[in-house]
């Protein structure tokens, strides 16, 4: 390339009338350019030439033809022919949907044959093959009419039918397009995967339970095998079974232990998730060790011992941390309310912020777990990237108030306007705050009836919090009496009865007032400051009982009463005065207030 430019430019040099020198690193930019144009045609052309399949001079030449039956122009035929002819056991058959080139020619058709029926065998328990998930085009080619799969429009030669664990590994089942000579490419099982076939049948072979079972019983019925109708009403009876009896001893030992020891709370706590754990750990060693169903049963039972085992481990720590803060609650604080220091109902309200954030840091690994397990990432990656914008329009809308009370929740647990054991003023109510969860918030009322309010709902409404700095209460009674009554003998003895009370504190701020006043009655006011707001109350109506009997027995002329008017002298004009009023008020009443 460099000796054509350079002739080229020789050549122009010669034509041109009046020559231009052509600096050296201009002539470089000009053969890097075109080596860069150049480069991309020959790859083109090379991958054409070698096309979408491996290139191979022969292909199983110790087969012979294959028979009719035996399709492997597209993945799905190749796949649907390898089961169709394993599942009649014609594995010498199935043998010719194997590459065994890696095999001499003379042991292909004897190592051939095992090896198809040792594949069959791993696929009918290791996993739950559809041909229908496989393209049917020849050259495997992912059509996709909004071309949001990154592959959508390329052919491809190589594609993964299932990855299997055995000994600590992961192992790959692929079927790859192979081209012998000029015959038309075809779709075969790789030789590595061929290679690691003994390895899987190790693992995912029949047991030995299934090598006694009598030849008509493993006859396939649907799609399961004959025995295998039989063999999974006894399994799930025989797991029943141990599950009850886990269930029975678990709840008998929380009766063994010490009444009140954190043991005891525990243990009476989990018997349902003991039970379910050791269900799952019992199934999973009889599936490993003693019985192994087809495909479809083990993926099912696989799949559902996988979410119990999270669920149980998972509902078994969140029990844990519930029998702890229970005994924190009655070690630390006890009864929930006010009467207890600031500081103690404050480290209440930190733990149960610490419980929710234990719930959801156990609900998100739980779920990591579960979808890990069953390769869900690795199956609709692809699906769940392309709806994800779908999906988060629909729990966006679905769970809007959800999302709003847990968001509500966490707001409370970082601010903290309420905490444990604080006296609110709720929508005209006096309740206790009881609990503060992820939804809902749970008050006690003083007649012991629970309220429970939506989060979000209860942080946008006022309230007061009675208990927001401490627990004391500046409380107030009021007395109606007649105008005539002396407020600084009532005084006196409010000071006194009030100075008696234990709920009553600070004697120095008890005061009493006449606040209001009209024609025939007054009324008085008494103040005092409380301990705390029930206490306040109670210390008021005791006081407001014992100001009463007062009046009663020492003073009744203090009663408000009616005044009535029965002569035509008027008691306010001092003697030899004249009255103001003439015959027609008399009799005339005065009413006054009670």
């Amino acid at each position: 390339m460099r000796r054509y430019l350079s002739r080229c430019l020789l050549r122009w040099r010669r034509v041109s009338p009046t020559p231009v020198p052509v600096p050296v690193p201009v002539l470089w930019v000009l053969v890097s350019l075109a080596l860069l144009l150049a480069g991309p045609v020959s790859v083109q052309s090379s991958q054409h030439e070698d096309g979408p399949w491996f290139t191979l001079e022969t292909l199983n030449s110790g087969l012979g033809e294959p028979p009719e039956q035996v399709r492997r122009q597209t993945p799905r035929e190749a796949l649907r022919s390898f089961l169709t002819l394993s599942g009649k056991g014609d594995y010498e058959t199935a043998a010719h949907l194997l590459n065994l080139t890696e095999l001499p020619a003379e042991e292909q058709a004897t190592r051939g044959g095992e090896l198809a029926k040792q594949l069959a065998s791993v696929l009918q328990r290791g996993d739950w093959l559809q041909p229908s998930d496989l393209s049917s085009r020849r050259d495997a080619m992912v059509e996709d009419m909004s071309g949001k799969h990154p592959l959508a429009g390329q052919a491809r030669r190589n594609l993964l039918l299932t990855s299997l664990e055995a000994d600590g590994e992961s192992h790959a089942i692929r079927i790859a397009r192979y081209r012998a000579g000029d015959q038309e490419p075809v779709w075969l099982i790789t030789p590595d995967t061929l290679a690691f076939i003994p390895v899987l049948y190790e693992a995912y072979g029949p047991s030995w339970l299934e090598r006694h079972i009598p030849e008509p019983f493993q006859r396939s019925l649907g799609m399961l095998r004959l025995w295998e109708w039989l063999a999974i009403p006894l399994f799930l009876t025989l797991i029943g079974l141990l599950g009850w009896a886990v269930y029975r001893l678990t709840s008998a030992m929380a009766g063994w232990l010490p009444a009140g020891s954190l043991a005891k709370r525990f243990v009476a706590r989990i018997p349902v998730p003991v039970t379910f754990i050791a269900m799952s750990l019992m199934a999973q060693v009889l599936l490993g060790s003693v019985v192994s169903f087809s495909g479809v049963a083990t993926a099912g039972f696989r799949i559902l011992l996988i979410v119990i085992m999270a669920w149980g481990m998972g509902l078994a720590a969140l029990r844990l941390v519930d029998a702890f803060l229970q005994r924190m609650t009655q070690r630390l604080v006890g009864e929930i309310d006010d009467t207890r220091h600031r500081d103690e109902r404050k480290l209440l309200t930190s733990l149960y912020a610490l419980r929710r954030g234990i719930i959801l840091i156990t609900v998100i690994a739980v779920t990591v777990y579960i979808l890990a397990e069953i390769n869900l990432f690795g199956t609709l990656g692809l699906s769940l990237l392309a709806s994800a914008s779908v999906l988060t329009v629909l729990v966006g809308i679905a769970g809007q108030a959800v999302l709003g009370n847990i968001l509500s929740s966490f707001q409370l647990s970082l601010a903290k306007p309420i905490r444990m054991g604080d006296l609110v003023v709720f929508e005209g109510q006096w309740c206790y705050v009881e609990g503060i969860f992820y939804t809902f918030i749970r008050l006690r009322g003083w007649d012991e009836r629970r309220l429970i309010v939506p989060v979000k709902h209860f942080v946008s409404q006022p309230f007061y919090n009675l208990s927001a700095k401490d627990a004391r209460l500046y409380r107030q009674l009021a007395l109606t009496l007649h105008i005539s009554a002396d407020i600084e003998c009532l005084r006196q003895r409010f000071q006194e009865l009030a100075e008696q009370e234990p709920d009553v504190i600070e004697p120095d701020r008890l005061c009493c007032y006449a606040t209001a006043q009209n024609e025939a009655t007054i009324e008085v006011r008494c103040y005092m400051m409380t301990r705390e707001p029930m206490g306040g109350w109670v210390a008021e109506a005791r006081l407001r009982e014992k100001l009463l009997a007062f009046i009663r027995d020492e003073h009744p002329e203090w009663w408000p009463r009616e005044v009535v008017a029965v002569s035509r002298r008027d008691v306010t004009i001092a003697e030899g005065g004249e009255a103001s009023f003439d015959s027609s008020q008399a009799g005339e009443g005065h009413s006054g207030s009670s």
